[in-house]
């Protein structure tokens, strides 16, 4: 075996094992007699599309080979397992039967995903720009974090079995109901195509602002496992890194004009 040949494929494999999963989550949610138990499994396997999504492109740096095809790759794999597989989950959890409102509110989702990915791949081939160097900062929210809000969603409300605080305000069609959450994929379209930069965690080092952000991170998920559920922690977490991003912007507003 050629160990250079292998070293070179694994980042690949990566990227096709998160394929896989999209693949095979938009298969178990086609069905006409689909069920709430396809659709939470189909939730599980886009969560595993986001992990191995996370690992492709870091076991590329870590062995030095990245590529043009690989980037590519990447951002159409991304595409199906963190675009259009969250899209039709979400449709088969709680759109359904909205029509052209559910309808719409997917597509938006998918074609924002895919301006973002396009966008990020124009990015990385600016002139002077290292690419195997990870940047700081992500311009929009990334395509990966938009579909675990919707994983997160499903699987807080199956571990919670329903939301009862949004039942009682009327919002009684299917899971959190579907005013709700075409408002989130919306919002989440709005995010992945804005100008806010999003940290990328790539290049954390040990200094105040991650001690800060650890404490913070550690400390409110012990208070949500104790004081509530921890379904909601996954939830809090994204929260908490759109806030973060949002929060810089401002910070940072006046120097990144100039």
């Amino acid at each position: 075996m050629n160990l250079k040949k292998t070293i070179f494929i694994l980042p690949n494999l990566l990227t096709a094992a998160g394929l896989f999963c999209g693949v095979y989550a938009i298969v178990r949610c086609a069905a006409p007699d689909v069920t709430e138990e396809d659709v939470y499994g189909s939730a599980l396997l886009i969560l595993y599309a986001i992990l191995f999504d996370m690992f492709d492109g870091r076991v590329a740096r870590m062995t030095k080979t990245q590529t043009s095809f690989g980037i590519e790759f990447d951002s159409l794999a991304d595409l199906v397992s963190v675009g259009v597989a969250p899209a039709v989950v979400a449709y088969r959890w709680a759109l359904v039967d909205t029509g052209v409102v559910g309808i719409a509110a997917c597509v938006i989702y998918v074609l924002a995903g895919a301006i973002r990915l396009a966008r990020f791949n124009v990015l990385q081939r600016q002139p002077g720009k290292d690419s195997a160097k990870p940047g700081k900062y992500m311009l929009g929210l990334p395509i990966p974090m938009a579909a675990a809000f919707i994983v997160a969603l499903v699987v807080a409300t199956r571990a919670m079995g329903g939301w009862p605080w949004l039942t009682s305000h009327g919002f009684t069609v299917r899971g959190i109901g579907y005013p709700m959450l075409a408002l989130v994929m919306l919002a989440l379209a709005l995010l992945m195509v804005s100008a806010v930069r999003f940290r990328s965690f790539k290049d954390l080092r040990i200094n105040v602002f991650t001690v800060v952000l650890l404490a913070v991170v550690v400390g409110s998920s012990v208070f949500l496992w104790i004081k509530f559920k921890p379904a909601y922690i996954l939830i809090w977490l994204l929260m908490l890194y759109v806030g973060i991003g949002f929060v810089e912007a401002v910070i940072f507003w006046p120097k990144r004009r100039r």
